[in-house]
């Protein structure tokens, strides 16, 4: 199975007088992808754009070169995607294996016996086959998402759409979470939203969203990189021009931003290659 083919060409989307998407052009193929932005940067709106739930104000987007605004290729594409939006909006009174059995049917699994199958390996992956017969409304705030995981992964789909999949999962939850994205990593094109720098350093590329469109697209190290030679430590008060700075442990300051001479220079972090980005992405 080919991981999925996406290509998206001056995706526009607007609510209202506000733009949300303005021209975003991306491509992937395979791997891990972060899609990093601030609260409100659009990453929700791309996502839903991408897994044909909302039709884009303009531009295109391409799935294994299928249309999703011809409705047989949509179809088809649905039948690719697996997709985690935000809010899952399960029935309390269903079972959580019906909540996944479900979503096999929509894809046309239509074997009974295989798709029992299905449902208990994505159930077991998320760590919730023990759970099967307990109605979702009984569920944590953390198992109901992974049991929305469990739904997106359902029969092995190609392209993976994840919106905030972390949110709510404890630590080892979200270890769970990412030896199940890693497992896809080349079966798939994972596609992760998040407002998180430490999530995104997992992923293989970083998009990163800022003023409706995608100022960045490269690897977690090119990232950090950007703040090569920009974060420094002190022990004075940094002065209120600094772009970021903190209080460590030991009393000193680390500071992000145009260093003094002789300033003691730390290694940046993927934090502070991103802080400095959209900082310049404002001008």
């Amino acid at each position: 199975m080919t991981a999925a083919h996406v290509a998206t060409y001056q995706l526009q989307h607007s609510y209202g007088d506000r733009t949300v998407l303005g021209g975003v052009d991306l491509l992937a193929q395979g791997g891990l992808v972060a899609l990093l932005g601030a609260n409100g940067a659009g990453k929700t709106t791309l996502l839903r754009c991408l897994a044909t739930v909302l039709t884009p104000s303009a531009g295109s987007i391409t799935i294994d070169g299928l249309s999703p605004a011809h409705e047989s290729e949509q179809i088809e594409i649905r039948r690719r995607l697996g997709y985690l939006p935000q809010s899952c909006g399960f029935s309390p009174r269903a079972r959580t294996f019906d909540a996944v059995d479900h979503v096999a049917v929509l894809k046309g699994h239509r074997d009974d016996r295989t798709r029992r199958h299905l449902v208990y390996d994505a159930l077991t992956k998320v760590g919730l086959d023990d759970r099967a017969n307990e109605p979702t409304g009984n569920l944590s705030a953390g198992m109901n998402q992974r049991l929305g995981l469990a739904q997106a992964i359902i029969g092995e789909p190609t392209l993976l759409l994840l919106d905030e999949p972390a949110a709510g999962l404890d630590p080892d939850e979200r270890q769970r979470m990412r030896r199940v994205l890693s497992e896809r990593r080349h079966a798939a094109t994972t596609i992760v939203s998040t407002h998180l720098t430490d999530e995104a350093a997992d992923a293989d590329v970083i998009w990163v969203l800022h003023n409706s469109r995608i100022v960045f697209a490269d690897s977690p190290n090119r990232l950090a990189d950007l703040a090569a030679g920009r974060t420094w430590i002190q022990s004075e008060p940094p002065p209120i021009d600094v772009r970021a700075s903190w209080t460590l442990a030991d009393g000193t300051h680390r500071c992000l931003g145009v260093p003094p001479p002789g300033a003691a220079l730390t290694p940046p972090r993927l934090e502070d290659g991103y802080l400095l980005l959209t900082d310049s992405a404002n001008v």
